[in-house]
């Protein structure tokens, strides 16, 4: 029984030790890379907006950024997954709000059971494009009066710029890759060693 239990409590030990391993470099890889791309689209976003206005720094964009600096190899942090579904649920919402404005629980519960089937049937799931839908519901009415213009500012163009950090910091070291398809990373490596002219 004694060994059993010794046993158990190694085995739980071991796991707990595994997983909360800290790994400065990557972990300074995610800070920088997050960093940088929420701090560009801010900065892109005080040059064109007022300062109260703050419409490119829409939340999704946070959760997006666990995924494609944190989470790098997961299949829901690619490219695909980061431009189709943001822009693809951006849409969904602004058009149900456009049908149904008067009913906001009614809008965002379509908004976002829409957004996420249509993400399965296209292979662009991204959790955080669910919460782009919801704002093109429950946003300001600043948010609203944008119409179909939020799918292309905020939403394309912040996403845009996350994912272009993403490449660039995300392939800045050896040991991590994106976007995860290692016949982009060879063709990335080729193109990189190509001399211009």
């Amino acid at each position: 029984m004694m060994k059993r239990l010794h046993r158990h409590v190694r085995t739980a030990r071991y796991i707990v030790y595994k997983e909360t391993l800290v790994d400065f470099r990557e972990h300074f890889w995610t800070f920088l890379g997050s960093f940088f791309g929420i701090g560009l689209i801010g900065i892109v976003s005080s040059q064109h907006v007022e300062a109260s206005d703050n419409l490119f720094l829409i939340g999704s964009f946070g959760a997006s950024s666990v995924l494609i600096y944190g989470a790098i190899n997961s299949p829901l942090a690619q490219p695909r997954n980061l431009i189709g579904g943001h822009v693809l649920c951006a849409l969904v919402g602004v058009t149900i709000y456009k049908l149904i404005p008067g009913h906001l629980w009614l809008s965002s519960a379509l908004s976002v059971s829409t957004s996420i089937v249509l993400m399965q049937m296209t292979k662009t799931l991204h959790p955080p494009g669910v919460a782009t839908a919801l704002i093109a519901n429950i946003g300001s009415e600043k948010i609203h009066a944008l119409g179909y213009i939020y799918v292309l500012n905020p939403v394309l163009a912040g996403a845009a710029i996350l994912l272009l950090v993403a490449i660039i910091f995300n392939n800045s070291t050896k040991h991590r890759h994106y976007p995860n398809n290692k016949n982009w990373y060879k063709v990335w490596r080729r193109y990189k060693r190509r001399p211009l002219g």
